[in-house]
């Protein structure tokens, strides 16, 4: 009879042990688990220099790709900074400007992570990216930044982006030269 109940007693530990266990790994209902976390990377390439860096990033993150593709593409003539008149130069010079951007990425609210990346014009992000961020409900998210650049650093790209939205939560920021 005693050796029963010492059997019954252990068993009764070792039950509530493996329960304790078990309610430990279970993530609290309500919070967020950083298993389910998504990440997209998103990114506008006049060239395709950007497109690379995009793609590394997605490789780095495992997530998922989301070009910005202005609804007219750009020629070599509207990306000649040199150029007064080409159309990338008008276009930096309005900081109104809003390049049309072909559709909108449906899925956005499946991400908690967005990358956003362009290459830098004039110090700062191309005005197509505004148009990206503007046509995209981002709350909620943490956004980050990545570039790529001949010459400028992203910081300054980085902080007018955070003073344009301040309402978004902004994280990390990369530049991306090979």
């Amino acid at each position: 009879m005693k050796r029963t109940t010492f059997i019954i007693a252990a068993c009764c530990l070792i039950l509530a042990a493996c329960a304790q266990k078990n309610n430990q790994n279970t993530p609290n209902q309500g919070k967020e688990n950083p298993e389910m976390k998504k990440t997209l990377v998103v990114y506008f390439s006049a060239t395709g220099t950007t497109k690379a860096a995009a793609q590394r990033l997605a490789n780095e993150f495992n997530a998922d790709l989301y070009e910005i593709a202005p609804e007219q593409p750009y020629t070599a003539a509207d990306l000649d900074w040199r150029d007064k008149t080409s159309r990338s130069t008008i276009e930096m010079k309005d900081k109104s400007s809003r390049p049309a951007i072909k559709g909108k990425c449906e899925n956005i609210a499946d991400y908690d992570t967005v990358w956003i990346g362009f290459p830098i014009w004039w110090y700062t992000a191309p005005t197509i990216v505004n148009t990206f961020i503007e046509a995209h409900d981002l709350s909620g998210k943490v956004l980050n930044v990545f570039a790529t650049s001949g010459g400028s650093d992203v910081k300054d790209s980085y902080n007018d982006l955070k003073k344009a939205y301040p309402q978004y939560k902004w994280g990390e920021s990369r530049l991306m030269n090979d």
